[in-house]
């Protein structure tokens, strides 16, 4: 037997882990920089959500220009370059006034919207062109990419501060993507061997669009501790770093469960398996966070839990979409499920605020119950609908 073919892999990983390195520095430290211009707290809260309803808008449009003819890797370049030059001109529109930084910050959010699509679109063909290829690994590297980014960058912006540094680290991270995509794309197929169907308005089978709204709602279920974990489990008495220590604890449950993965044949693409075990685990995670809500003790063991809340539940999308989606819709359909995930994700904040504001941040972890279960039944009916016809049916 050949041994499996270790350069795309390597190749794919390390252009996750350049993406996914500038939103390890991203998430946690832009909203860190604005409030440093002194900016009142509802117009940060606006800017942060600003990216978010860009994203609802421009990440399909962006990443079905690949079933157009648009290669990824000229997504990828184009992408990178248009986030480093804004984040480069975010300090001097600051100083212009906000509703200046606001455009730039939504030009910044079209230009990020099709990066991560437009990798996943040449992983999944790349999986798909050598079965020896496992995505989980490949994925694998935006996970690491991720912590290794926000570790080191708060280490960074600790010694420099976040006002003079946040946007410049971005700017160069920027260009280091740039660079990291014109290389490690250069050998990429942009299609799949197999012919493609001219026509872009292809529709998607039911089946997916299920499967992409089970995903979207369970990974919009964890709207209520991205936003406002930190802040309960401060109120429980945890220090700084034993909050820093809790999320890093998730991040590598993710990147264990992606190392895990490939060994088990029978998971590895079974995309309805994999969604239902991320609900599965999510209902028990935010039970968990509503029964337990009081004890620190519980903090750490539930926050393991999110190697397959998120990492089951992006395996069984990515398997979903690779499995299900046509020849000719495959940009479209990845673009499709961006913008549909962005959506779930803004709206479960909106409503997690509006909890926390009447009940508390243990209202708003009940309040991801629902979203969890209903995204396990649309996997059942996802499930279903994929199954082919008995013999003798129509």
């Amino acid at each position: 037997m050949s041994p499996p073919a270790a350069s795309p892999a390597l190749r794919l990983g390390l252009l996750y882990a350049v993406i996914f390195a500038g939103i390890g520095i991203a998430m946690p430290f832009m909203p860190l920089w604005l409030a440093s211009l002194s900016l009142e707290p509802g117009l940060i809260g606006a800017l942060v959500a600003l990216p978010i309803a860009v994203r609802i808008l421009a990440t399909a449009p962006l990443t079905g220009l690949i079933d157009r003819g648009v290669g990824p890797r000229t997504l990828l370049v184009a992408g990178s370059l248009g986030l480093a030059l804004t984040y480069a001109l975010m300090p001097a529109a600051a100083s212009l006034g906000w509703p200046l930084l606001a455009l730039v910050i939504a030009l910044n959010a079209v230009a990020g919207a099709p990066l991560v699509p437009a990798v996943d679109v040449l992983s999944l063909a790349a999986v798909r062109r050598d079965p020896r290829l496992a995505y989980a690994r490949i994925r694998l590297g935006g996970s690491l990419g991720f912590l290794a980014a926000a570790l080191s960058g708060g280490w960074l912006l600790g010694l420099v501060g976040e006002r003079a540094g946040a946007t410049a680290f971005l700017a160069g991270l920027g260009l280091v993507s740039a660079a990291g995509c014109a290389v490690l794309a250069a050998r990429e197929p942009q299609r799949d061997a197999a012919p493609v169907r001219a026509s872009a308005r292809l529709p998607l089978p039911a089946a997916l669009w299920l499967a992409m709204a089970a995903a979207a709602l369970v990974q919009a279920s964890h709207a209520a501790v991205y936003a406002f974990g930190s802040i309960h489990w401060a109120a429980l008495g945890l220090s700084p770093g034993a909050i820093g220590l809790a999320w890093a604890v998730g991040v590598v449950a993710e990147i264990a469960f992606f190392a895990l993965v490939p060994r088990l044949s029978s998971w590895r693409d079974a995309p309805f398996r994999l969604l239902a075990l991320g609900a599965g685990a999510a209902l028990l995670r935010w039970a968990g966070l509503v029964a337990l809500a009081d004890l620190p003790a519980a903090v750490l063991p539930l926050q393991v839990l999110h190697g397959l809340t998120f990492g089951a539940t992006q395996l069984g999308a990515m398997a979903a979409l690779s499995r299900l989606a046509p020849e000719g819709a495959r940009g479209r359909a990845q673009g499709t499920y961006g913008a549909v995930a962005a959506l779930g994700s803004a709206v479960a904040t909106l409503a997690c605020g509006a909890a926390v504001r009447a009940g508390g941040p243990v209202l708003a972890f009940a309040l991801m119950l629902p979203l969890a279960g209903i995204g396990l039944a649309l996997v059942v009916a996802a499930a279903r609908r994929a199954r082919p016809p008995t013999v003798g049916s129509q």
